[in-house]
């Protein structure tokens, strides 16, 4: 796991940047391609509105069919005279002419702005509403020209009166961007989901490797916990097979006791495994009743003195909060508060000074534990709830457990709609607060 775990996280990781990498070059040329094609239709859809432009009906000067008989003065005046684009069409005529040329050319989502203009001593021209305002700004619009030349053969071919047809259309890039802008919202997206997934995995394999870790350190305590009692009851019954032993009924009863009392320990650990798994399927019933905290947490104290006494520590008890009936559990609620002095004495260096108090706080009962132990640091304070985890000691394994107290205590106080927060400071103590809402 510690091997392929790297390897995994760098394959993917290299496999969501080169798909990034890829989508960003196909979207751009994507763009290159789409920007393209629509100046190409444009010169096509232009050339087109040109040509129809172009075309010879309606004149109002009609020239003599046959060019050669044609003399100065005529040509002079079909020179000048010849009716233009300008007088054959009028503006709207000519937008409609554009309009559909750009419809067949599958630009009818495109607005635009046209100018005909006569290259001529008057000036004269025809030009849409906000021509000059995007003219003057065409570096954000497309711009095509296209010279109105009578068509080949036509009389008209060759004279000197030229006509140019100015058609542009405004904000053509950003026009594009909307035509791709669900192309490049999906590649986001869909790229979006692979880097969610691959988030995920990358949890996943984190969170499974933790869960190995500790399944580990899980066995290896039990393996402890179960080791020294076994060890010392195969020791207690060799010694009871012993004969000066079995002979003295004083002995026997001394190594019969032994083998009862490491045998109630296993079950008490035994009992503590299933009741873990009872608390994980959320099978634990509550009895709540109303019940008086001091005398619970007072149960409790009476349990966890001796052990006080044995390190030579010292248990100070402030009992100032003047209501403290709760709904409670009365086995539950008093194994919580055991828990958390259990703690307390078994983190804690010689002589231990435990503090324990109690207050107010408007509807709420405070509940204080605190300690001068060894403290934990702020990576053990973010996961000491978790089941299964223990805080290191050393190498000495001087304290015993699975990992199950607090993990065990978190849970009962959420179940009496209660919250809990752990306070330390590195070889200094800790601190454990319970609030609990008062009975109505």
């Amino acid at each position: 796991m510690k091997k392929i775990f790297p390897i995994i996280t760098v394959l993917i990781l290299l496999s969501l940047l080169g798909l990034i990498f890829f989508q960003v070059l196909w979207i751009q040329s994507a763009w290159d391609s789409r920007n393209k094609q629509i100046e190409e239709n444009f010169v096509q859809a232009v050339a087109n509105a040109g040509s129809i432009l172009t075309q010879e009906k309606n004149l109002l000067l009609q020239p003599p069919q046959k060019t050669d008989l044609l003399f100065p003065g005529d040509r002079l005046q079909m020179q000048y005279f010849r009716p233009s684009v300008i007088k054959r069409f009028s503006r709207d005529e000519i937008a409609e002419v554009v309009r559909n040329s750009l419809n067949k050319f599958n630009l009818q989502h495109f607005p635009f702005e046209f100018n005909v203009r006569v290259n001529a001593i008057n000036g004269e021209q025809v030009y849409s509403d906000n021509f000059f305002k995007y003219y003057a700004d065409s570096s954000n619009s497309l711009s095509i020209v296209y010279p109105l030349e009578p068509p080949s053969g036509s009389n008209f071919e060759n004279l000197v009166r030229e006509e140019l047809l100015y058609v542009i259309v405004p904000h053509q890039q950003r026009l594009v961007w909307k035509e791709m802008i669900w192309f490049i919202l999906g590649a986001i997206f869909f790229t979006f989901i692979i880097t969610a997934a691959f988030f995920i995995t990358i949890r996943t394999l984190l969170k499974q490797k933790k869960l190995s870790e500790i399944k580990s350190d899980f066995i290896n305590n039990m393996t402890h916990e179960f080791k020294t009692p076994l060890a010392t009851i195969s020791l207690a019954v060799d010694a009871l097979k012993n004969e000066r032993v079995a002979a003295d009924p004083e002995k026997s009863r001394y190594f019969t006791g032994i083998i009862k009392e490491e045998n109630l320990r296993m079950n008490k650990q035994v009992e503590t495994i299933l009741q873990a798994a009872l608390l994980d399927k959320q099978e634990v019933q509550l009895k709540l009743k109303r019940m008086d905290a001091h005398d619970l947490i007072a149960s409790a104290l009476n349990n966890i003195q001796l052990q006080v006494e044995e390190k030579q520590g010292k248990l100070e008890v402030h009992m100032e909060a003047e209501k403290d009936i709760i709904m409670a559990d009365e086995v539950h609620f008093t194994n919580l508060i055991n828990n958390l002095l259990d703690n307390a004495v078994k983190y804690s260096k010689e002589n231990p000074h435990i503090k324990l108090s109690t207050k107010n706080a408007g509807n709420m009962l405070k509940i204080r534990i605190e300690d001068n132990g060894i403290g934990m640091s702020k990576e053990t304070i973010n996961r000491i709830f978790e089941k299964f985890y223990r805080a290191h000691t050393g190498n000495v394994h001087n304290v015993k457990g699975f990992g199950l107290g607090l993990s065990y205590v978190k849970t009962m106080v959420e179940a009496h709609h209660g919250t809990i927060r752990a306070e330390s400071v590195l070889g200094r103590g800790s601190a454990f607060t319970i609030i609990i809402p008062l009975a109505k």
